[in-house]
């Protein structure tokens, strides 16, 4: 594509607590600085039958994961043309959906095939941006840090809330990012065992009581005294948090200390300045409360199309500084080797072969 100094991108976002797929369509200015409007937004629930689907495909075969990569491409593509409806726009940024992420074994996977995409689509696609910087000798996250630095320059901290807290700070020009500790992977979790999608204003962990030997196990795990660049996945979660999880604790206090756990570990970092909250977990009206207590920092709370979509958005402009052939992807947050314009481009094929059913 030429270069050029505006655009209209779709970014697609799916995250680890299955909420379902956040679509943004977003305009981009580059006069001096980048500008950003978002002009329209929704997300697509998904059903039960890709739930569980989702939730269960990394314990299947290699086969079944090839497989499910297209339909699930298909089943974007398909939900990108009726959000679109016939909509022009210079291209499309998928995230795609995490199955693995193990950057010590030097592999990630974000399932969505990119060219079936754009192939239903009809529309330049750019997907799999982790992969190239795992390659690298990076954590493949987060990658929201160049978003944060270029489309949000009034804040000291950019806090996302979602399955997992990520945070990017903010010295000047300069930027470190990194995964804090679970956040909505677990809640979602266990607000499920109670019968609830999730814990609405944070109600059921409000009316739990505090576990302190709980509390001390959590506070404890050996992540949280890394250094950065580090990243969380599914499978530290399942290694590390699961087996705390004991059942001589009702559901109800280990949502209260889960979410004081989350707290501190946040408030470790929010010393002064003002930080952007968005992500589901931002609706947690006891999670912030707890987080403000730790925290140092002044909590601004944007409109709610910042805090749903901000994911969206910055894999939107992801895709855009990769058709640039830009840097998107910084090692001094990653711990790659070098700098990287990351993400596959899939151009449209219209007279290939039907590869899917």
């Amino acid at each position: 594509m030429k270069t050029k100094n505006e655009y209209s991108i779709l970014g697609l976002m799916s995250g680890t607590s299955l909420d379902g797929i956040d679509c943004a369509l977003c305009s981009f200015i580059n006069a001096e600085s980048w500008k950003f409007v978002i002009k329209k937004t929704k997300t697509i629930p998904y059903s039960n039958f890709w739930k569980k689907r989702l939730r269960l495909l990394h314990f299947k075969d290699i086969s079944t994961i090839k497989d499910i990569n297209l339909k699930y491409g298909q089943y974007l593509g398909k939900i990108i043309n009726s959000f679109l409806n016939k909509e022009t726009i210079d291209f499309i940024a998928s995230h795609g959906h995490t199955i693995f992420h193990q950057p010590e074994n030097n592999y990630t996977l974000q399932i969505g095939d990119g060219q079936i995409i754009a192939n239903l689509t009809k529309n330049t696609t750019i997907c799999d941006f982790r992969s190239l910087d795992v390659s690298l000798g990076g954590q493949g996250a987060p990658l929201v840090p160049i978003g944060d630095l270029y489309l949000f320059p009034a804040y000291k901290y950019c806090l996302n809330l979602g399955g997992f807290a990520n945070i990017s700070i903010k010295n000047r020009n300069d930027i470190t990012a990194f995964d804090i500790c679970p956040v909505n992977i677990v809640l979602n979790q266990l607000s499920k065992i109670l019968g609830f999608d999730f814990d609405k204003n944070g109600d059921l962990a409000k009316s739990g009581q505090l576990n302190q030997s709980l509390l001390a196990k959590l506070n404890q795990l050996e992540f949280y005294s890394k250094s950065a660049p580090k990243s969380l996945g599914r499978e530290w979660i399942e290694k590390n948090i699961s087996p705390l999880m004991t059942n001589n604790i009702s559901i109800k206090d280990i949502m209260h200390t889960f979410c004081e756990h989350i707290s501190i570990q946040i408030g470790k970092y929010l010393q002064d300045g003002k930080v952007l909250i968005s992500g589901g977990g931002t609706y947690n009206n006891y999670l912030i409360n707890r987080i403000n207590y730790y925290s140092k920092s002044t909590i601004i709370i944007p409109k709610k199309e910042i805090i749903d979509y901000k994911e969206s958005l910055i894999f939107a402009f992801l895709g855009l500084l990769k058709m640039r052939n830009e840097v998107n992807c910084l090692q001094a947050v990653t711990g790659a080797r070098k700098n990287s314009s990351s993400g596959k481009i899939f151009f449209p094929q219209l007279r290939c072969k039907k590869i899917y059913k």
